[in-house]
């Protein structure tokens, strides 16, 4: 029917043809990302449930809102597990190191450091 399907390597160079063992190394990649997810919605419910029932704690006793600080420092972190778990921080972390390996490939090569 079709030719399959070929990807190539990082230089676009070397065309290869997907293994098994691409196939397997792909399904763990899927699995650790989903389990990483999951454990982020179970943060996240817990946080909720926490925080509502210290909420309502705070209402009954009438004291200052020292709910917020629960809610303000937990929020945190619940917030950088997200990003964590989006895979922002590592996108951003990877295009640094980018650009720093070719910076200092450059400058090992006399030529004007790029930015």
């Amino acid at each position: 029917m079709g030719e399959p399907s070929v990807s190539t390597t990082g230089d676009g160079t070397q065309p290869r043809v997907p293994s098994a063992g691409d196939d397997h190394a792909r399904r763990q990649r899927a699995e650790q990302r989903v389990a990483a997810l999951k454990g982020f919605y179970v943060h996240l419910l817990v946080f909720v449930l926490v925080v509502a029932g210290l909420f309502v704690i705070n209402l009954i006793t009438g004291e200052p809102w020292w709910v917020l600080w629960v809610l303000a420092g937990w929020g945190i972190g619940v917030l950088a597990h997200g990003v964590a778990v989006s895979g922002a921080a590592h996108r951003t972390a990877s295009s640094w190191e980018e650009r720093k390996l070719k910076q200092f490939m450059d400058e090992d090569r006399g030529g004007p450091p790029s930015r």
